[in-house]
């Protein structure tokens, strides 16, 4: 058999994204159904009505995934962002969801969502240097 020869090209290309994209979706149906990806947003906003939380990411193959979480400086540590992980909690019950999953760094808040039940998964070393990346899963009852 003879060996084939390949062109690669790095770089943007929304026609080869798509080819991609259906590609391992339809590979994925295969073998386990269909499977839809729908994006969560919740905001949080103070009584002037300016945004001071919120967290936003999607839902997909039974998880619900929390892409980032953000709070405003003065509303650190006064329950706020708790408030936030419950009510997505929530709605990725209402979703049909088995869990929440999310990475965060270890310069940010690992121990906040180990408070909130949030189990340790694994860690990146050196992402970003010097730091960590820690993936952290919460499944629901």
């Amino acid at each position: 058999m003879a060996q084939q020869q390949f062109q690669f090209s790095m770089g943007s290309d929304p026609q080869a994204r798509v080819v991609i994209q259906q590609g391992l979706r339809d590979y994925n149906i295969e073998h386990i159904g269909d499977y839809g990806y729908s994006d969560v947003e919740l905001y949080a906003r103070d009584a002037a009505g300016q945004v001071v939380g919120g967290l936003f990411g999607h839902s997909g193959m039974g998880w619900l995934y929390v892409d980032y979480l953000w709070l405003d400086r003065e509303q650190r540590g006064a329950g706020l962002g708790a408030a936030l992980m419950a009510q997505v909690e929530e709605e990725a019950r209402r979703r049909g969801c088995v869990g929440v999953f999310l990475y965060t760094y270890s310069f940010q808040a690992p121990d906040f969502y180990q408070k909130l039940g949030f189990e340790f998964m694994g860690v990146l070393d050196n992402c970003p240097p010097g730091h960590q990346r820690i993936y952290l899963k919460k499944p629901l009852a």
